[in-house]
């Protein structure tokens, strides 16, 4: 084979070859058709190595999308975890009081970054009823909602809508979350433990992750149910966090892990 037919061959299978973020969303497209996926497979699919889809198959197990299995992956199997709904009408006052501290750090002018989660939702109602002028980008359609007939300026994230908690998640989303840079972001989550925050929900831990990286101040907005608990997913260090807002101050281990990460603890009192 002559020099220019072996560049000719190279530059056929580089146009075959998928860029990263469309080959683990067909990954992910593919579990919803089938329970197992190979990596031999997919590397003939992607034309790729199976190291490289190895790679791409541990991404997603981090993120909490996939489960690992022995040659392959599957979808992951979900315990029970309450849905969106039934989280909203539990522990109410908790995060409502939770929310309206939180919309506190929130300064006119800001851009903010917040997630999907019942408490989170609280939030936005407290910032709409706060008129506080600011820009949120959110993945979380309830978030958008409550905020868009009110003063912030509202950006909502494309992606894999997930109904059971009106959100949207996957790589769209990732990638629409990394071209921004903002002032603060607040998020929630399934668990705080002395290792840092955890998620449970499919999908989650990779945009708090990401809107962990893209901001300058991060807040964790968490109630003292979930203090010593584990998700399915790690979402961060404890030192990726400049504060918690939370209805009860930790104790113990975990109140020793946030003073040693240097974590501010708010608490946010009734009224």
């Amino acid at each position: 084979m002559s020099n220019t037919e072996t560049l000719d061959v190279s530059a056929e299978k580089s146009r075959d070859r998928l860029k990263k973020s469309d080959r683990r969303q067909q990954i992910l497209l593919e579990l919803k058709l089938r329970p197992h996926v190979r990596i031999s497979d997919l590397a003939r699919r992607f034309n790729v190595s199976t190291e490289t889809v190895r790679r791409d198959l541990d991404a997603l197990s981090s993120d909490g999308l996939i489960a690992r299995a022995h040659g392959g992956a599957s979808a992951p199997a979900q315990g029970h975890y309450p849905g969106l709904d039934e989280r909203t009408n539990a522990r109410v006052d908790e995060r409502e009081r939770i929310g309206f501290r939180a919309a506190e750090l929130v300064k006119d002018g800001e851009t903010v970054m917040i997630d999907s989660g019942s408490t989170t939702i609280q939030l936005a109602r407290a910032l709409a009823f706060r008129g506080t002028h600011c820009t949120v980008i959110t993945n979380s359609i309830p978030v958008a909602m409550t905020l868009g007939h009110g003063a912030p300026e509202v950006l909502l994230c494309p992606g894999e809508y997930l109904a059971a908690e009106s959100a949207l998640i996957g790589t769209e989303t990732l990638e629409f979350l990394a071209r921004f840079n903002v002032d603060r972001c607040l998020i929630g989550a399934s668990g705080l433990s002395a290792e840092g925050p955890s998620e449970t929900v499919r999908g989650f831990a990779a945009v708090k992750r990401m809107m962990l990286s893209r901001a300058t101040k991060r807040h964790l907005l968490i109630d003292s149910s979930k203090f010593g608990q584990k998700g399915l997913a790690h979402v961060g260090d404890m030192s990726d966090l400049n504060s918690i807002v939370v209805d009860a101050a930790p104790k113990g281990g975990l109140r020793a892990a946030l003073d040693q990460a240097d974590v501010e603890v708010i608490v946010a009192r009734n009224a």
